[in-house]
């Protein structure tokens, strides 16, 4: 447990005095960002005209309101969160630099927040450790309901639906989409209640199912998206520019996504899950190839969307509304063999927001095949043949899900509503680096037949047929925004 600090003073860059957890928490910093964390106060005051909100309780220019930081943050965050904010911040003892557990807060939060206690906020929130940032945490998560020394996960749930819903709005307001349209997306609300409860999951509760501080702590250090979603909206919120440190990038770029036709099986809080599970994942910008919205349901059409793409994710939704799929390392190849490496993985959408990688069990990551006699035809992803725990069957309209009790090479539960399922959309996005063109296929010039028609290019592959108009396609355009 950590020891108690005790209060000592020592003298102030900010022409005052200050306790020794604050000079502790400043040497976080810079010492050229030290000035930047100091003048927050005054700007949030002076942001709202000074110190008008003042009461008999809360002493001209010395403490910040409510109403000062819905001032600051109102834009970008809900009610509820700003709220969690200002009683995590009235909560921090500026001796102790902890959230009072004893019951000791009523006066804080009446007389508002204090200098050293917005200080000590902004280092254990910027840049703090995960031992500094879980008492805030529980504070947060707390909101309202009485000092205590752990929370339920349903809590925390709940702060975490705050926190996301912040950060996409953030996102949103700075205009930070990369390309991505919300409003051509899928149910946003409801992704950030299915991130919120992933995240949750990896919560640790004590022996009597509740979350104390050094479960808190533990969940911190391995969910990295905490630390970096509170870090964005209190950088964000209260307009903490530090040097050396940029937004940190949430979406990968979107690019050659024909918006206006498509309503999208994914949303902002899913991209913002399934993005970093991907390797490299930042490193090319991600582009639909192929969505039954807008190419009709044609396997062939699909397979000219997967072959040469570099990797692929694959989302599926099915009759019963079960949203699904799985990343693939590898180019696809059009054969009747087992593809792929351990870096592929399946996932869910909905009704829970989760990702099932290799378990080593054996290397049957990918499988496609067309127009065999002997051979399965269509697309499949771990298990075996007529087990996978994932299979598109070539006709397009059926599937499978076989993975009872789970998938062996991916460890995966039937990801499906039905075992043996009805697809209703299906999209393609290629998510990573294309392969480079083989031996005269580079160069520029005219636009090839097979980049009109997509299904002749899928047909000649799987005859065999050298695919001379490759070398004669159009350059690629800019990728920039």
């Amino acid at each position: 447990m950590k020891q108690p600090l005790y209060f000592e003073r020592a003298p102030s860059t900010m022409g005052n005095t200050e306790s020794v957890v604050v000079q502790r928490r400043l040497a976080h910093f810079r010492p050229e960002e030290r000035p930047v964390v100091e003048g927050v106060f005054n700007k949030l005051q002076a942001d709202t005209g000074g110190p008008s909100g003042a009461t008999e309780n809360t002493p001209p220019g010395k403490a910040l309101t409510l109403e000062m930081l819905q001032s600051s943050m109102g834009s970008l965050a809900s009610d509820s969160m700003i709220k969690r904010v200002y009683q995590c911040m009235c909560s921090i003892d500026p001796g102790l630099a902890m959230p009072a557990a004893s019951g000791k807060t009523g006066t804080s939060v009446v007389s508002g927040v204090s200098r050293e206690q917005l200080v000590i906020f902004l280092a254990d929130t910027l840049r703090g450790t995960a031992e500094e940032r879980a008492p805030l945490v529980m504070a947060m998560s707390q909101c309202g309901a009485g000092a205590a020394t752990a929370v339920t996960c349903e809590q925390v749930a709940e702060f975490l639906q705050d926190l996301i819903s912040a950060v996409v709005q953030i996102l949103v307001h700075r205009g930070r989409l990369q390309g991505w349209k919300p409003k051509r997306m899928g149910d946003g609300s409801l992704g950030v209640k299915l991130l919120a409860e992933q995240m949750c999951s990896e919560l640790k509760p004590t022996d009597q199912g509740d979350c104390d501080v050094s479960s808190l702590e533990d969940w911190i250090f391995r969910v990295s998206q905490v630390s970096l979603y509170l870090e964005m909206l209190v950088a964000e919120g209260l307009n903490v520019s530090l040097s050396g440190r940029p937004a940190p990038t949430l979406l990968p770029p979107c690019r050659e996504t024909p918006w206006k036709e498509l309503k999208c099986l994914l949303d902002l809080p899913t991209v913002m899950f399934l993005a970093p599970q991907l390797p490299d994942s930042y490193s090319a910008p991600w582009r639909l190839v192929f969505s039954t919205r807008l190419h009709g349901e044609s396997f062939t059409r699909m397979v000219a969307g997967l072959i040469k793409r570099g990797p692929t994710l694959l989302l599926v939704k099915d009759s019963k509304g079960h949203v699904f799929g799985g990343f693939a390392s590898h180019p696809w190849e059009v054969k009747p063999q087992f593809q792929g490496d351990s870096r592929c993985f399946l996932f869910t959408v909905f009704p829970r927001l989760r990702v099932y990688t290799a378990t080593g069990y054996n290397q049957h990551f990918m499988y496609l095949n067309q127009n065999q006699q002997t051979m399965p035809n269509g697309l499949g992803m771990g298990g075996q043949h007529s087990y996978f725990g994932l299979w598109l069957d070539s006709d397009f309209g059926h599937g499978h899900s076989r993975a009872r009790p789970r998938c062996t090479t991916y460890g995966s539960p039937q990801l499906s509503g039905e075992e043996d399922f009805t697809l209703e959309s299906v999209e393609v996005w290629a998510v990573g680096k294309p392969p480079e063109p083989e031996e005269g296929e580079g160069g520029g010039g005219k636009r090839s037949i097979l980049d009109v028609d997509p299904e002749i290019q899928a047909m000649m592959e799987m005859t065999g047929k050298t695919l001379h108009s490759q070398g004669l396609r159009e350059p690629e355009e800019d990728q920039e925004q």
